[in-house]
C-alpha cells in the first residue's frame, strides 16, 4: 500500500484572525504522534509517514470553482483553513498543485445533495445517508455495511448548490488558504472535510485541466473542539446522533498522522473563528482517485 508522509511544523502558534489577545486553546488528540516514524526534513522540520488514501466519499463534484471563500451564505463558526503540500520523497513544497476541498453545512448538509442529506431525524441533517458510502435513495438511514461505510461510488448531484466546495491552487511555498465554517455531523460519521490534490494539469479559460489526481484525504477534527462546537448555534440545533472521533470507520486513530487537524481558536468564544492547520505529504507520481477503496 502505497503511504505518505507528513511535515509537522515546530515552533509557531498558530491564531485565527479576529480572535483577538487571550488564551488560544489547540485542540488535538492524545495520540497525534502515535505510529509516526521520522524520515529526515527540512530545517525546523520533521517528516512522517501517513497512513493509505481514504476514500473519496458520494458526495465530490469536480465543480472547478477557484475560489478562497467557499463559505457562500451557510451560518457557522468561520474557519479558517491553512493547507501546506510537499513532496513526501523530498519534504519539498509542490508548487501549482490543484487542492479541492468540500464538507458538510453546520447541520450535516451538503451541496449539491441536499435531497439525499437531508432527511431523517430532526429535520435537515437530523439523519440523512451521507456515510461516504453510495446511496441510491435518502431513506433517514445508512446504507448496507454499516455506519461510515467505505465505499468509494459515485452519487450524481440533485441541485446545483455549490457552497463549502472549492479549489485553490497552492504557491511558491505550497500553501493554500480557504475560508469556511467548521462542518457539523450526521449520521454514521465524525466531524471531517474532504480533500483532493491534482498535479500535471494547468489554468485554461475552463478551469483546471489535465494531470491526476496524487492523493484523496479527509482531515479530521479533535473531540475536544467538536464538543465546543456543540455549544454554539446552528451545531446546537442539531438533533443527530453524532460518531465520535474514535468511533469512525474511516480515520485510522493515528492523530496527526492520520489526518487530525491542529485546531487553535480562543477557549470559551469558538464562534468568534477557529484556524485549522495541516501538512499533506504526497507522491506526485501516484494516482489516488479515492474511488476504489
Amino acid at each position: 500500500m502505497t503511504r505518505r508522509r507528513m511535515v509537522l511544523a515546530g515552533g509557531a502558534a498558530i491564531v485565527a484572525a479576529g480572535i483577538g489577545a487571550g488564551v488560544v486553546a489547540t485542540a488535538s488528540a492524545d495520540e497525534d504522534t502515535a505510529g509516526a516514524k521520522k524520515s529526515g526534513g527540512g530545517q525546523g522540520e520533521e517528516c512522517y509517514r501517513l497512513p493509505s488514501e481514504t476514500t473519496e466519499g458520494p458526495y465530490y463534484i469536480d465543480a472547478d470553482k477557484f475560489r478562497k471563500d467557499i463559505t457562500e451564505d451557510k451560518e457557522g463558526i468561520p474557519l479558517t483553513l491553512r493547507l501546506k503540500v510537499i513532496d513526501s520523497d523530498t519534504c519539498k513544497p509542490v508548487k501549482h498543485a490543484a487542492v479541492d476541498i468540500w464538507h458538510c453545512d453546520a447541520l450535516g448538509i451538503y451541496s449539491g445533495y441536499e435531497a439525499m442529506s437531508s432527511g431523517g431525524p430532526g429535520g435537515p441533517g437530523g439523519g440523512g445517508t451521507p456515510t461516504d458510502a453510495p446511496s441510491g435513495t435518502p431513506t433517514g438511514a445508512p446504507p448496507s455495511g454499516g455506519p461510515g461505510g467505505g465505499g468509494g461510488g459515485h452519487s450524481e448531484p440533485t441541485d446545483d448548490k455549490r457552497y463549502l466546495r472549492g479549489t485553490q491552487l497552492t504557491d511558491k511555498h505550497g500553501y493554500v488558504e480557504f475560508k469556511t465554517i467548521s462542518p457539523g455531523w450526521y449520521q454514521g460519521r465524525c466531524v471531517h472535510i474532504h480533500t483532493k490534490v491534482h498535479v500535471g494539469g494547468k489554468m485554461t479559460d475552463a478551469g483546471y485541466e489535465g494531470g491526476h489526481t496524487c492523493h484523496t484525504g479527509q482531515f479530521f477534527f479533535a473531540e475536544s473542539a467538536v464538543l465546543d462546537s456543540a455549544e454554539v448555534e446552528p451545531y446546537s440545533t442539531s438533533t443527530t446522533t453524532r460518531t465520535t472521533l474514535t468511533e469512525d470507520t474511516i480515520y485510522d486513530r493515528s492523530g496527526v498522522t492520520g489526518g487530525l487537524m491542529k485546531l487553535s481558536y480562543r477557549k470559551h468564544h469558538m464562534a468568534r473563528g477557529v484556524v485549522g492547520s495541516i501538512t499533506m505529504g504526497v507522491d506526485p507520481d501516484e494516482t489516488h482517485d479515492g474511488t476504489d477503496l
